[in-house]
């Protein structure tokens, strides 16, 4: 009952933020829509602080839920593909909220599975065990970094006249990763 109780408040909070913007979002405000007090949240998700981490935990389990479990028996390269664009299209679902990826430490139990999606990628690719953590690491920062720069504005301009097809753009990005990963692997 407390777990479905957090999880309403949550999926309030997260609704919140998609409608007015993360500085919409306090514990009074959740709270008016869950048909609580402010007060009454504490034992469910304590702080604010601990909502925004609860909010945090909540983009990881949905990015494992958009990505899909079924995946294994899928090439290395149409998965590494597969995760890229469950991290674009979470960032374009929750676009006030995502930038949080970034910002706050991952939480909960199921923040820790983007890595593990991404270790067990490099590892099928056939990339040394002593490269997985560089390569982990850089590909979690572009994956994060450009889709949070995609829904804020943040990217640079292209240097071209003319209108940038986004995500062509980030499918050749993607395409990059997959040739970069083939050459770690080959270096092994």
């Amino acid at each position: 009952m407390v777990d479905d109780k957090r999880r309403l408040i949550l999926d309030q909070a997260l609704a919140l933020v998609d409608e007015q913007g993360l500085g919409a979002m306090s514990m009074r405000a959740v709270a008016e829509r869950v048909g609580l007090t402010s007060m009454a949240l504490y034992p469910y998700v304590g702080g604010k602080d601990a909502l925004l981490d609860g909010l945090v935990d909540l983009l990881h389990s949905e990015l494992g839920t958009e990505y899909g479990s079924e995946l294994s028996d899928i090439d290395w390269r149409d998965r590494l593909r597969a995760l890229g664009r469950a991290v674009r299209a979470l960032a374009r679902k929750h676009p006030a909220a995502y930038p949080l990826l970034l910002n706050r430490p991952a939480a909960g139990a199921s923040a820790s599975w983007l890595t593990a999606a991404l270790r067990g990628t490099l590892h099928d690719a056939g990339v040394s065990a002593p490269a997985v953590p560089r390569l982990t690491r850089m590909i979690c920062a572009f994956l994060l970094g450009y889709t949070t720069g995609e829904v804020t504005g943040g990217l640079p301009p292209g240097d071209d006249v003319a209108q940038v097809d986004a995500a062509a753009e980030f499918d050749a990005d993607l395409e990059d990763l997959v040739r970069l990963v083939e050459v770690a692997a080959e270096q092994r």
